[in-house]
């Protein structure tokens, strides 16, 4: 027998049935009801009048909160933000059986109002926060298959990719050996990439516009972390009070405003016979929907769509890559096995190819251990039930916000060997052969997986052998070891640290 919450209970045939009855003569009803109504919902922690169990989690640093409640309640446990339930999901197997087993019973995203309050309407959902039903998956749908015709898995694509890598390592040498923080060149980097698809432009490292650009990203995903902004997202009526949402959310108001220019020019030089990128896709879309009412496909939503697709396919992938930068500073046994591979494979003589990485599986592991450790999305985006149902043998109702702790599988005790340490050699065969493992999961899984992964992947694969193909980077002479502890800003990101990048 586990702590309380163990996974192992299951309910009688028809339990499910009869809580649904019980939940919806409930006297709160929906979501927001009492706990005390259900008889078989997660155990958590006491809820506190109005602030529910808000001061149990530590909202800078919310997967640790997450591991130690789960010491005391089990894998599935049940918070409450003020009146709003929240249900976390912990492990492997309570994971998947969330999003792979039961994917559409959890496919659906809590509301967020921010957006309106910043004054860009109520059908502006994107395509990350959009609830589940027929607008998002119009949305997704067009977004997937726009950019593979843009070549999001393509040679053409990773031509683009080779050549953006080509421009950061040019970068990289101006430093003349000097020590430097790469955070911004990388970020610059893998940024364009996602620009050269949305916008159809790349941009120079020095340009200034584009550095703000970058700036205001990364301070939105500060925006997000912390106990004001989760207070707001659960008491939304405190976003009435004129000034809130700008001076809370400022960040993402100039993001949406930035977007909102580059939208406007990008219609006043568009020609309807001529697709450059994903926007003149989407305003194609826009004239053919001007005839049906409620369609998703409108200026509100075209900033938020091309927003998601920006900071998602900048933020995550560059944290990934300093991360990976980070691990060869502070492990030089294993950049020098990924230097011989490289050596081996690809020389220095031409630059690596997709087709590459099926005979380096060293340097594949390298990078999925990369995505593992160093965990860039701890806790996910969250999610919320689209149906009453049922997880673990615990009931959970229609309309409850779930939070999948991804950070508890990719480290989760029971599948890797060494959960807690930068080991490689947990993609690797005892032949040296890559092997792929079920519970690797840093792009999440079910209907709500990133639809940027083929992107990712292979500019997390192209970006670092380019790097390591030439250069050996070191900790600079006198300077402290730096942290392997990441910080939380929604996305788990390094320390900002110096590197030596020595031309090999």
């Amino acid at each position: 027998m586990g702590a309380r919450g163990q996974v192992d209970h299951r309910p009688e045939e028809g339990a499910l049935e009869l809580e649904r009855a019980n939940f919806q003569k409930s006297p709160a009803g929906g979501a927001a009801g009492r706990r005390k109504s259900w008889s078989r919902y997660p155990p958590g922690p006491t809820s506190l009048p109005f602030i529910g169990t808000m001061l149990q989690i530590d909202f800078h640093n919310p997967h640790l909160s997450f591991t130690q409640l789960r010491k005391i309640y089990g894998n599935v446990f049940s918070l409450q933000n003020c009146w709003s339930n929240l249900i976390v999901v912990n492990g492997f197997k309570a994971v998947k059986e969330a999003l792979v087993q039961k994917s559409e019973d959890f496919a659906d995203r809590p509301y967020v109002s921010i957006y309106k309050q910043l004054g860009y309407g109520e059908n502006a959902k994107g395509v990350v926060f959009a609830r589940y039903g027929q607008a998002w998956k119009e949305q997704r749908r067009f977004a997937l298959s726009t950019l593979r015709n843009f070549g999001m898995g393509k040679r053409s694509l990773e031509q683009r990719v080779t050549e953006e890598a080509g421009f950061l390592c040019s970068a990289i040498c101006s430093e003349k050996g000097h020590p430097f923080d790469p955070h911004f060149l990388i970020n610059n980097a893998v940024s364009n990439v996602i620009c050269s698809l949305v916008y159809g432009e790349r941009f120079d490292y020095d340009n200034k516009k584009f550095q703000r650009l970058l700036y205001l990203v990364e301070q939105l995903f500060k925006e997000e972390a912390g106990f004001l902004p989760q207070l707001l997202v659960v008491v939304p009526w405190l976003l009435l009070i004129p000034g809130v949402p700008q001076r809370v959310f400022r960040s993402q108001k100039e993001v949406l405003d930035f977007t909102n220019e580059l939208v406007k020019e990008h219609r006043r030089t568009w020609n309807p016979t001529e697709k450059r990128d994903f926007t003149d896709a989407f305003l194609q879309e826009i004239e053919k929907a001007k005839e049906h009412a409620g369609s998703s496909f409108n200026d509100n939503n075209l900033r938020m769509v091309t927003i998601d697709l920006f900071t998602a396919g900048t933020e995550t992938t560059s944290t990934t890559l300093r991360w990976a930068l980070l691990y060869m500073l502070l492990h030089p046994d294993i950049q020098c096995k990924v230097h011989e591979e490289i050596d081996k494979v690809i020389g220095r003589d031409r630059s690596p190819q997709m087709e590459d990485q099926a005979n380096m599986p060293y340097t594949n592991a390298v990078i999925h251990e990369t995505q593992r450790y160093g965990d860039i999305i701890p806790v996910g985006v969250p999610h919320m039930t689209y149906r009453d149902t049922e997880l673990q043998g615990f009931f959970i109702p229609k309309g409850t916000t779930v939070i999948t702790n991804l950070s508890s599988v990719l480290k989760d005790e029971t599948v890797w060997e060494k959960p807690h340490q930068f080991y490689p050699e947990h993609f690797l065969d005892a032949a040296g052969q890559f092997v792929k493992r079920e519970a690797f999961l840093p792009f999440s899984a079910g209907r709500r997986v990133c639809l940027g992964e083929p992107l990712a992947r292979m500019e997390l694969f192209l970006f670092f052998t380019s790097l390591l193909q030439h250069f050996t980077f070191r900790l600079p002479e006198g300077q402290a070891r730096p942290r392997e502890v990441g910080r939380f800003v929604t996305t788990l990101a390094p320390h900002p640290y110096q590197i030596q990048a020595v031309p090999r």
